[in-house]
């Protein structure tokens, strides 16, 4: 299987939550310039584009050093799945340079996450190539948000657990919690096969282009800040800002 990546940052105008977010000034950078750096300094990566319609959006990836793919306005609206995007991101790249090969490796980038661990985007292209899966995500540890202390409540008041009979599966510390893990934002790897749906034997549904052979790359709790409130904004820049006192110190 090819190393040679291919990044997609997904960049879409429009956001509710935190409007602008991908071109809010984190540490003195637009948001999304963190994300091309990232996909830039990448081993495995061989080219970088940004796919979006916002101008503020494009004027700023080019800045920064990322090729500019215009979507156009119907793969723009919130309902929109990451993988259509992402197709027509590709589709769009690859008009103007040569084919990729099936098992090559599509990095796929969110421009709202400006902080990732270092070495993840080619830790987990690595392991797609490595195990030949079709595609890798990052997860991180759910914490004391765990689907075991998960309920139901009714508009009466009355608490029922989420699932079975017993509430919090009898479970009060939080070290006795079994592993769980959601999907954090930092990365996504899927081979081109599996981008264009063409993995045989997948259930349809909005997950199809992750295939079969699906992997998790783990990442420690926080080390990924992914803008989707203005709480994260503040978190962000203050994580920026302690390492970047921690770098002055070194």
């Amino acid at each position: 299987m090819s190393t040679a990546a291919l990044a997609l940052i997904l960049a879409r105008a429009g956001s509710k939550g935190v409007p602008g977010k991908n071109v809010i000034p984190i540490a003195g950078r637009p948001c999304i310039a963190w994300t091309i750096a990232h996909a830039n300094t990448a081993r495995l990566v061989h080219a970088t584009a940004v796919s979006t319609d916002g101008t503020p959006i494009a004027d700023a990836a080019r800045a920064a050093g990322a090729e500019v793919l215009t979507r156009p306005p119907e793969l723009a609206g919130d309902t929109i799945t990451v993988d259509a995007a992402a197709r027509h991101a590709l589709h769009t790249w690859e008009s103007t340079h040569a084919t990729l090969s099936d098992d090559a490796p599509i990095v796929i980038l969110y421009a709202n996450v400006p902080i990732r661990p270092p070495g993840l985007i080619d830790n987990a292209v690595e392991l797609l190539t490595s195990t030949n899966a079709h595609s890798v995500q990052s997860y991180t540890p759910v914490g004391k948000h765990h689907p075991w202390w998960t309920v139901r409540i009714d508009n009466t008041g009355t608490v029922q657990p989420w699932q079975g009979d017993i509430l919090y599966h009898n479970v009060f510390r939080r070290q006795d919690l079994p592993p769980a893990h959601i999907p954090d934002g930092g990365v996504l790897v899927v081979t081109r096969r599996a981008l264009q749906l063409q993995i045989p034997g997948v259930p349809d549904g909005p997950h199809r282009f992750l295939g079969l052979d699906r992997r998790g790359i783990l990442t420690p709790p926080g080390s990924v800040v992914d803008i989707d409130t203005p709480l994260d904004v503040h978190v962000a820049r203050a994580m920026m800002q302690e390492q970047t006192a921690h770098t002055h110190k070194d």
